[in-house]
């Protein structure tokens, strides 16, 4: 378990020359532009296509009668089509509330949140299905696959609203929502698409309950390439991708109309190890630009047997077993257990950097860096050597190699993506961390070299989270509590504030799922999950102490919301190892470090409280557990 790791300085650390090494690398990738170097799709209409939804089918949603109109009421209104929303709805619903009073509302034009978005050719889950999608026990559904490919897991969301009978309201942004507090509700104003040719849909629902519950994986990152508006050949981003162009769809990934082309992709992150390798069967030419490697371990898929699914699915409560079971190897390895998952998230200890650990004091903090580089040095080795094993040009193979620590990025794992490198008309273009020059109206230029190009693919990821509230991460949402208290007002003055992660004071009945102040793992859908869980157990709860009536407020008191943002932010320090990485996603390009650096003590203490909780997902979930055994709703405050 987390709490058994030793902080004793290690006997041998890793070779001084590969810390120089990483050292040297980062400095090559280091930009003071941070994450302005990246197009804001919601302030740019030039580029605003490059977000626009492929898949939505306008007319079919049109000719359906809509779960919501102006002046409509429910009693929770859900943020977010994907499984944290889904979870939510569901759990709700085994506390005992009526799915007929619960409504979700999403951007997207379907249920799946980043599944939906996402259907790229290879695309597959990086965690274990039988442990990732949600509530496989209560579907009675098994996943073909160890690792389930995109067209199954957005599959499954579908099964889910369809079992449990849930609506939504999709092509649909909220705006703001507002407490009323004479109603004990909350008044959201949104905005429904219609689609081309159709005049867009205002309207205000009262909804007793909010719960925002989008995720982080859904905004394109576009990259502010010059000569972008000038490129004539077809372009669009991985999460948005056209098989109208490449031939072929989700469900038959035969990418016809690239014979002949020369493809351009840019990127070399978790996208590009999935979609490569199809690309490379069917392009005449597939050049790969790469500014970071990404460390590429061993995937080992394969299909599920109905013999595999006896043992894995052996009783009531399995999926929850192996869920605790996945987190207490990848926080620490506990012996006299059977790694049940076994695959390289579970073989990978130090990738606890970014999950969570112990308290630790600022005088323990130089041991746990060392601690951390010397559990992670032989596994970023073995990595780096399997390149070499599988990739034939030794230039190539050096190009990709990852040198930073293995916490520095999210892992990937795949069986085909270097040994791509091996065919004659794959081309990696290695910019050595200054990413593409420009784009002229036929190529790519990168180190001062012009590669023409018909068909270009920005497999360059998703915005991450921003500074402010979660509820301008999770959408843009505009909160105003009781008393005219603007949410992100309020955590840009004092931090990030809740009791678990779920709820915060000032805004009462609002419900979140986020990385703020809750657990973490490596398979998020598990944490939103067990949040989902505790967050019905609160509603049902206070609702029976409101003498079960419907119009009822629940906030946490203001020591309550205080005490865990103090304690979430004192055990920061644990993630002390990420600092010094190279940019990426996890640090905001780099730009988390600079604003801390700028802001001094003050900043610090903001970031420590907006980061997840360091103590990782098992001890989140074992102190929320002991909460709700007490029985006394602790911290919570009820009234009519």
């Amino acid at each position: 378990m987390a709490g058994s790791i030793s902080l004793e300085a290690p006997q041998a650390g890793p070779d001084p020359k590969v810390l120089q090494k990483y050292e040297e690398e980062r400095q090559k990738r280091v930009r003071e532009d941070g994450q302005s170097q990246f197009i804001d799709l919601d302030k740019t209409d030039r580029f605003k296509y490059l977000g626009d939804d492929p898949w939505v089918d306008h007319d079919a949603l049109n000719a359906q009668e809509p779960p919501l109109s102006d002046g409509s009421q429910c009693q929770f209104l859900i943020y977010g089509a994907g499984f944290g929303g889904l979870c939510y709805a569901v759990r709700l619903i085994e506390a005992g509330f009526c799915v007929e009073d619960i409504c979700i509302v999403d951007t997207a034009g379907g249920f799946g949140g980043t599944w939906y978005w996402n259907r790229y050719p290879g695309l597959m889950c990086d965690v274990e299905s039988y442990i990732y999608l949600p509530l496989l026990e209560e579907t009675g559904f098994m996943p073909k696959h160890k690792y389930s490919y995109g067209p199954e897991i957005r599959g499954h969301a579908e099964r889910i609203a369809s079992k449990w009978n849930l609506k939504a309201l999709f092509r649909t942004q909220v705006k703001s929502q507002t407490w009323d507090e004479s109603r004990k509700q909350w008044a959201v104003n949104m905005t429904e698409g219609r689609g081309p040719g159709q005049e867009a849909r205002d309207l205000q629902v009262h909804s007793n309950f909010v719960v925002i519950a989008g995720g982080i994986l859904n905004v394109p990152h576009i990259p502010k390439l010059a000569g972008l508006e000038d490129f004539k050949g077809q372009h669009f981003h991985s999460s948005r991708w056209d098989y109208k162009i490449t031939g072929g769809s989700e469900h038959d990934q035969q990418l016809t109309e690239l014979k002949g082309k020369r493809v351009g992709f840019i990127g070399t992150g978790a996208t590009a190890v999935q979609a490569v390798p199809v690309l490379a069967k069917y392009a005449k030419e597939l050049y790969v630009f790469q500014r970071t490697p990404s460390a590429c371990d061993t995937r080992g898929q394969r299909e599920t047997t109905p013999e595999d699914w006896k043992k894995i699915a052996y009783r009531p409560g399995w999926q929850r077993e192996r869920r605790e079971n996945f987190n207490s190897f990848i926080f620490g390895n506990p012996e006299g257990t059977e790694n049940l998952v076994n695959d390289g998230w579970t073989t990978f200890p130090s990738y606890q950097v970014v999950l969570g650990g112990p308290l630790l004091a600022p005088s323990d903090i130089p041991a746990h860096i060392d601690r951390m580089n010397a559990l992670d040095f032989p596994r970023s080795e073995r990595v780096r050597a399997r390149v070499d094993a599988l990739v034939k040009d030794p230039a190539t193979a050096a190009s990709l190699k990852a040198y930073y620590p293995g916490w520095c990025k999210r892992p990937t794992y795949h069986d085909e993506f270097l040994q791509t490198f091996n065919a004659p008309h794959v081309h990696l273009i290695d910019t050595a961390g200054a990413g593409i020059s420009h784009l002229t109206p036929t190529s790519v230029v990168a180190n001062n070299t012009a590669h023409p190009i018909d068909i270009l693919i920005l497999g360059t990821g998703y915005r991450p989270p921003m500074p402010g509230s979660w509820a301008l991460n999770a959408g843009g949402v505009k909160v105003t509590g009781r008393d005219g208290l603007d949410m992100d007002g309020k955590w840009a003055a004092v931090g990030a504030a809740t009791l678990h992660g779920v709820a915060a004071h000032g805004f009462p009945n609002l419900l979140l799922w986020s990385p703020t102040q809750t657990g973490m793992t490596a398979n998020a859908v598990a944490v939103a999950d067990d949040v989902a869980r505790h967050a019905a157990y609160v509603v049902r709860e206070a609702r029976r102490r409101a003498g079960g009536v419907d119009a009822f407020a629940l906030q946490p008191s203001r020591e309550a919301e205080e005490a865990w943002a103090t304690e979430s932010a004192a055990r920061a320090a644990w993630f002390a190892p990420l600092f010094g990485c190279t940019p990426s996603y996890l640090n905001m390009e780099g730009d988390a470090e600079r604003r801390m650096a700028a802001g001094g003590e003050e900043e610090r203490a903001k970031a420590g409280r907006a980061a997840h909780w360091a103590g990782g997902a098992a001890e989140y979930n074992a102190r929320i557990k002991a909460w709700r055994d007490e029985g006394g709703m602790q911290g919570i405050e009820i009234w009519t």
